[in-house]
């Protein structure tokens, strides 16, 4: 955003660490004083929620309107003695006396703030960082000299003004709502990537994705020129529907990167090609010119792929954006997009749905991140930890509601299991030693060290609004110290960083009170995931089962605070560990959740893990080891029911090669029960009826939607080389209807075929493949509901 009629389009230097978009009404585009304005508003917003509550009523009181009896209509309460300078945002201001006189009615402070009395910190906090949100649109108001840009600045500042009377959530009034043209440039440059490098190998086609999200990046976080400055620079251009769009990209897009009270969409999300075309041609030029500049300064790696690579896409993504006949911007491309199997990863998810963005210079952010400590968007977990170093607790046991469950048929009476568990020791219960046996579980010696107090378990973070607690600075010293000589290819810096910044927690691991482990992470509570940064146990401390009870311990956490999912990168020697404690490369979060938020690093493996609410994982293989007492014991009671010793088969003596298995004498005594295999429907109807019921839940399933027609060899190219027997579900209607089906051992074998087909050409990590995953569940779960085979 400009505030002067000289300033250019432009953004952070390609290939930075870190993009940080300006500030509206900044002098310049880069990101340095972008960076320092926005954090100087998320520090302001910090003090004033860690103020006293007549600080917060003060402020309140100046945009509140006075709830005096009779008919006042002043709209805000005034001091009758102001500083003759405002005092600095770092200094504590006296109290307020809550019966000092407003200058404007008279009335007090009290009469502005009485519908304020019983409003909860939470709901007080959001106001008051609505109130900074308005005083900082209001100098740039003042300071702005582009009419235009001056006119959406007042227009959001009162609109905010008014959020504060009313106590309510800014919503902008506007006759359409985001996107506001279809498809978005998201889209389009991901169906650009599809239609021009679909054939390539794998290799080349990860590098074209890394330039498709690079130029997106710079899509997002582009300063728009002001319509006056374009007027200047194009004349013949739509005027009207660039200011149109340019007073969207600022009320949606990017003043809400400073007033996060405001809703914000990534502009890549919620424009379409109209306002790619306009910044397209200054934005490609100015690009490389900085890249042409900075070249020095590029990481090797990045050098060849922006100076070489780079140039080559913008121009081919040029032709595509300017051509009148350009098949990625057409809607048909997206149909077939999303019937076809493009052995492609889709760049940048789709448009999420409204949401406040949390940067990092965001107030929410900014909360003490001690232990235990919550933003104010989880103030609803059930579980609140709020002593700074509290010790994690071994969880209680999660009630189940055993009246509610149904019975199952073929469940084991609870009387039955409740007599044989009399007869089981109590694990708990054993004299404990140091010798455990062959099949302990992994964290065993570190559970029983836990109940003897050898090992803790403390949530610690570093804080910036709190006292210095000094114990836990020496924790976090100490695993910075681990974690530096654990992961020696991170840099120290880097470590220590993340191990002290406020948005950071670590669940640290302390034997006789020092630090030997720990597990840093990042909370991302608005987005329903965990990421963790740094996971290590000091060397000499290693194979005792501490790591998996770290983990353990922090999956509960986290089920405390409903936050079900972890996401982290893994390098070549931390793979296995993740793979042991659940996690797995399907991740189950989708894109639009954690892309932009979770931190990516060159050589590692993406891996999540799904944590399920009702498992206690602290003591999850003690359940799991009573249980097999409990099978155990139940097998001893039916073998010795059966008294009756039969004498051995003597058939075979006499030539016989095999008996069926039901004629051996007393098997059936043992509860042994024939397998009985797939109803086969002798009437074609039935079969037909039975078979179409299928299909038509298979067709429509949500993730059937790759698998409706066949491929079209426009979508993808040397499909039809590699897989010689295509099927769909297209296909197969047609099929059905000509009663081609006349076994279900026809119809699985076609409905098999289109999920084999689907992972043989496409990779792991590509949402097909896993589409073909779960409808290839969701189509079994239907073939054995109708009884077509064995359950």
């Amino acid at each position: 955003m400009a505030d002067s009629a000289g300033i250019q389009q432009g953004s952070p230097a390609i290939g930075a660490a870190g993009l940080v978009p300006a500030a509206p009404g900044a002098a310049g585009t880069e990101g340095s004083g972008a960076a320092g304005g926005s954090a100087r508003i998320a520090v302001k917003k910090a003090q004033l929620r860690s103020s006293p509550r007549p600080k917060k009523l003060e402020k309140l009181g100046v945009y509140s309107s006075c709830k005096a009896e009779g008919a006042c209509k002043c709209n805000g309460w005034k001091s009758q003695n102001p500083p003759p300078t405002p005092p600095r945002t770092d200094q504590q201001s006296n109290a307020v006396n809550l019966q000092d006189p407003c200058r404007s009615c008279s009335h007090t402070l009290g009469d502005h703030v009485t519908h304020l009395e019983n409003v909860s910190e939470d709901e007080m906090n959001r106001l008051l960082g609505i109130v900074l949100d308005v005083e900082y649109l209001y100098t740039c108001v003042h300071k702005e000299e582009d009419a235009d840009t001056k006119q959406v600045y007042f227009s959001l500042f009162k609109l905010l003004r008014k959020s504060i009377l009313q106590m309510g959530k800014p919503t902008l009034e506007a006759q359409e709502s985001p996107p506001f043209e279809k498809p978005s440039i998201e889209q389009g440059v991901n169906n650009f990537v599809q239609y021009k490098f679909s054939h390539l190998p794998c290799k080349e086609r990860q590098t074209i994705m890394e330039l498709a999200k690079m130029f997106l990046n710079q899509i997002n976080y582009w300063q728009l020129e002001t319509p006056s400055q374009r007027r200047q620079r194009v004349t013949n251009d739509d005027a009207a529907g660039y200011k149109a769009n340019y007073t969207r990209w600022l009320c949606y897009c990017n003043v809400p990167q400073f007033c996060d009270s405001l809703p914000r969409y990534e502009t890549a999300q919620i424009f379409g090609r109209t306002l790619l075309r306009s910044v397209f041609t200054v934005m490609r030029k100015q690009l490389l010119e900085q890249a042409r500049q900075e070249k020095d300064k590029l990481p090797p790696e990045k050098r060849t792929l922006i100076l070489t690579h780079f140039p080559k896409f913008l121009s081919m993504l040029e032709e595509e954006v300017y051509s009148h006949n350009s098949p990625i911007w057409c809607h048909e491309f997206l149909v077939a997009a999303s019937g076809g199997q493009i052995p492609i990863h889709t760049v940048v998810p789709g448009l999420p749905v409204t949401r406040p963005l949390h940067y990092s210079t965001s107030p929410a952010s900014m909360e003490p991140a001690s232990c235990g400590s919550v933003s104010p968007a989880r103030k609803t977990a059930p579980v609140l930890e709020t002593n700074p170093g509290e010790k994690r607790k071994p969880s209680e046991p999660l009630h189940h509601e055993e009246n509610k469950r149904p019975r199952v048929v073929g469940d084991i009476p609870m009387e039955l299991i409740s007599e044989v568990m009399a007869t089981i020791t109590d694990p708990a219960a054993i004299p404990e030693t140091s010798l455990l046996t062959a099949h302990s579980a992994r964290d065993e010696a570190a559970r029983i060290e836990e109940r003897r107090g050898v090992i803790e378990f403390h949530v610690i973070g570093n804080s910036l609004n709190q006292k210095p607690n000094k114990r836990i600075l020496m924790w976090l010293v100490g695993l910075q110290n681990v974690f530096s000589h654990q992961l020696p290819r991170m840099p120290k810096e880097y470590i220590t960083r993340l191990v002290f910044d406020p948005k950071h927690k670590t669940l640290s691991l302390i034997k006789d009170g020092r630090v030997i482990g720990g597990i840093c992470f990042r909370m991302f509570p608005s987005q329903g995931f965990t990421e963790i940064v740094f996971c290590a146990v000091t060397s000499n401390e290693q194979v005792k089962g501490y790591g998996t009870h770290l983990m353990n311990h922090l999956k509960e956490y986290h089920i405390k605070h409903e936050i079900l999912n972890f996401l982290t990168y893994a390098d070549e020697y931390a793979i296995g560990y993740f793979k042991k404690q659940g996690f797995s490369k399907d991740i189950k979060v989708p894109k639009a959740k954690y892309v932009g938020y979770i931190k990516d690093y060159e050589g590692a493996t993406l891996m999540g893990c799904e944590l399920n609410p009702s498992i206690p994982y602290t003591e999850f293989s003690v359940i799991i080891k009573k249980q097999k007492e409990i099978i155990k014991k139940l097998i001893e009671r039916k073998q010795a029911q059966i008294r009756k010793v039969y004498p051995g088969l003597s058939c075979f003596k006499e030539g016989v090669r095999q008996i069926p298995i039901e004629s051996i004498p007393g098997i059936r005594e043992t509860g042994w029960k024939p397998l009985s295999k797939g109803k086969e429907l002798r009437d074609p109807d039935q079969l037909y009826s039975a078979l179409k019921n299928i299909l038509q839940h298979v067709k429509s399933h949500q993730n059937a939607w790759p698998f409706m027609e066949p491929v079209k060899k426009t979508d993808a190219p040397g499909y039809y080389q590699v897989i010689r027997f295509p099927m769909d579900l297209k296909t197969m209607s047609e099929r059905l209807k000509s009663r081609y089906y006349t076994t279900r051992k026809l119809f699985m074998a076609d409905m098999q075929r289109i999920f084999t087909n689907c992972r043989e050409y496409n990779p792991p990590e590509s949402e097909y493949y896993k589409c073909a995953n779960l409808l290839e569940k969701f189509f079994y779960t239907k073939i054995k509901e109708a009884g077509l085979i064995e359950k």
